[in-house]
């Protein structure tokens, strides 16, 4: 597997702002928002994509999302509400081939989210 830009992240050998950290995964902010809230959180497990899921990693995704919600409320964002998105492979939009999660909000968010497809 080749080594992606999230995991030079997660080795700190290039620059983020990490907002959590624990011994499963690692949450910081998008260096390209689509929203005055974006933060990405990752599983510290390579999982390339959605498609390579596995009954073991169950527990890590489910991780991911209840660290959504407390990232959610301690940015504000909760109450108002707020999306989570994981893309899966290039019609999916994924660019990075390690999955994560997006929590995206902090302002009224559309549908479609992208409707130039």
């Amino acid at each position: 597997m080749s080594e992606t830009i999230f995991s030079r992240i997660i080795n700190r050998e290039i620059p983020a702002d990490i907002v959590h950290e624990d011994d499963q995964c690692l949450a910081f902010r998008d260096i390209n928002p689509q929203a005055p809230v974006h933060i990405l959180i990752i599983p510290k497990k390579v999982i390339p994509t959605v498609n390579d899921l596995t009954e073991e990693d169950e527990q890590t995704v489910g991780h991911l999302y209840t660290v959504a919600a407390r990232l959610a409320k301690a940015e504000g964002i909760a109450e108002d509400g707020f999306r989570t998105v994981m893309n899966c492979n290039e019609h999916g939009g994924q660019s990075v081939y390690h999955i994560h999660l997006h929590l995206i909000g902090g302002k009224a968010l559309g549908w479609p989210p992208f409707p130039n497809g």
